[in-house]
């Protein structure tokens, strides 16, 4: 699956700065090389930092800053007078008239590696620290250098004190897409980064590609991103995601967190949830949902015969056939349900129990403000009963393509509704089991 912020290094050989065309080096590899003008064997100094201009989607490299200490100018190498990128020294065109490039003025979006980014705190967006910056990888192609990833491992912190081939440990990279720059004057106020995905952009994400993110991700990186996520958002997205990376989220979930999370859901949702974690995980979860929602959770864990009693949830809205559709309609309006929860409405008789018909939002949006419910109502509706199994419902929901189904009792009282999600793509699904 493409997730929305797949990293081209990923799939990258190991890095290393002799393999030929594009190659991933890291800036470890760099600071601190002489720089030779191209035919002299003179250094002009020796490469201080990395100048980057903070681009979408990677940062690329604008030139090499030089110090030369000693209250001596600095100079400012544009990356487009950059050579080569060697094992031993950097080579550079030379000015035209044989004289140092000018001093070094920052620029806005401007980010120098070793001040902005080496050895700062990376966070997650509730401000708790995920781990130190140790090294910064770059994928050099075609003569420009993108800022790919940061190097979290104790492998970079190495390669950070001069142990350049040293790998004690599997590495550890963040995607460049998940760090947020700092500005020169943040970074000598502060020793922390954070990560740049900001909570109005992941509500604007669907929860498929979310999973998709989210799966390609793992460890620390995949729970700061969940982390940003509301609980409703982050409900979907887990019921989006494969068993495996669901099993891997839960595990990293605090208690008040899951609570959170767990109340977004309906009670098939929670069981398909249950279904793929570890006994103990499954229990501890249990404890968090309300009692009768957990006797429902554990029929339909132990029942390959669920039945639609446990399966309905709540989340519905009915209103008297003598109710008029412009005031229904502002009513759902300032209910602030979710739109799937309310695909229908539903039409009830005197006693406000009775259900007499069915009305398609849609359908609703469309027809005069004057009309009543009981004007413009299917009846009689389509309904389930509580003893229904798996199997008579997929039945239904094949023969009838609706989005959701009521479950009335014996007196056609609406009881509660299953919806076709729960049924027919989770789990539940004859097809799955």
């Amino acid at each position: 699956m493409n997730a929305p912020w797949h990293n081209p290094a990923a799939t990258a050989p190991e890095p290393t700065i002799e393999t030929a065309g594009a190659r991933n080096l890291f800036f470890s590899q760099i600071i601190k090389l002489p720089v030779r003008a191209r035919g002299t064997k003179k250094a002009l100094g020796k490469v201080t930092d990395l100048v980057f201009a903070v681009k979408e989607p990677y940062p690329e490299a604008v030139g090499i800053y030089l110090e030369h200490g000693w209250g001596q100018p600095t100079e400012f190498i544009p990356w487009d007078r950059v050579l080569e990128v060697g094992r031993k020294s950097v080579v550079v065109m030379p000015t035209p008239d044989g004289q140092q490039y000018p001093p070094f003025v920052d620029q806005p979006g401007w980010l120098l590696l070793d001040q902005h980014l080496m050895g700062k705190d990376v966070l997650d967006l509730d401000g708790r620290r995920v781990e130190v910056v140790n090294d910064v990888q770059l994928l050099d192609a075609k003569g420009r250098m993108l800022l790919v990833q940061v190097d979290m491992s104790f492998n970079g912190f190495l390669r950070r004190w001069g142990l350049k081939n040293a790998r004690w440990m599997k590495d550890d990279f963040i995607s460049w897409k998940f760090v947020q720059p700092l500005s020169h004057e943040d970074a000598l106020a502060t020793d922390r980064v954070s990560l740049s995905i900001t909570k109005n952009q992941l509500a604007e994400l669907p929860p498929q590609d979310l999973a998709d993110a989210l799966e390609e991700l793992s460890g620390k990186e995949q729970e700061a991103l969940f982390s940003a996520l509301d609980p409703e958002t982050a409900a979907e997205t887990l019921m989006e995601a494969e068993p495996r990376a669901r099993r891997q989220i839960i595990a990293d979930l605090r208690r008040e967190r899951a609570k959170q999370i767990l109340t977004e859901m309906s009670v098939p949702q929670l069981a398909s949830l249950l279904s793929v974690l570890p006994h103990d995980d499954a229990s501890e979860l249990l404890e968090l949902v309300p009692e009768d929602e957990a006797r429902r959770i554990k029929a339909i864990l132990a029942d390959q015969e669920a039945r639609a009693g446990d399966l309905m949830d709540q989340d519905f809205m009915t209103f008297p056939r003598t109710a008029k559709v412009g005031p229904t309609l502002a009513e759902i309006r300032i209910s602030g349900r979710d739109q799937h929860s309310i695909s229908y409405v539903y039409v009830t008789g005197e006693d406000g129990r009775t259900l007499v018909g069915c009305i398609d939002l849609r359908e609703l949006v469309l027809a005069p403000d004057p009309q009543t419910l009981g004007d413009i109502m299917a009846s009689p509706v389509v309904t389930a009963e509580t003893d229904d199994t798996v199997d008579d419902l997929t039945q239904l929901f094949a023969k009838y393509h609706y989005r959701m189904v009521p479950v009335t009792d014996a007196e056609d009282h609406i009881l509660g509704v299953v919806r076709f999600n729960d049924i027919m793509k989770g789990p539940l699904s004859p097809i799955r089991r």
